[in-house]
């Protein structure tokens, strides 16, 4: 989990269901991959949903959106931190308990 010092950071939880939604899809492919080697159907995703094709989609995007928003985790350079003052780059939080 996203942490700064002690505190949880902002948005913490979005970014462990990104992470769990990368790693279903990531499994899910290779599942994909090694049934078209062994010629059988191995989509998770498809055999779980197939009765609701638009569920299937939901879960594909979804998927889609956790990569991008992986992608531009690493590039913030500034996380925000809850505390009870409110949200704060963790930059000031560490800047004020030196102080």
């Amino acid at each position: 989990m996203n942490t700064c010092g002690s505190k949880k950071c902002c948005g913490a939880f979005w970014y462990s269901l990104a992470t769990i939604l990368l790693v279903v899809g990531g499994i899910n492919w290779g599942l994909i991959g090694l049934g078209m080697f062994l010629n059988i159907d191995l989509n998770l995703v498809n055999i779980v949903f197939d009765p609701l094709p638009a569920i299937e989609a939901i879960v594909y995007i979804l998927v889609g959106i956790s990569a991008i928003v992986k992608m531009f985790d690493c590039r913030c350079k500034k996380e925000m931190c809850c505390s009870e003052e409110g949200c704060k780059t963790c930059e000031e939080d560490t800047a004020t308990v030196s102080q």
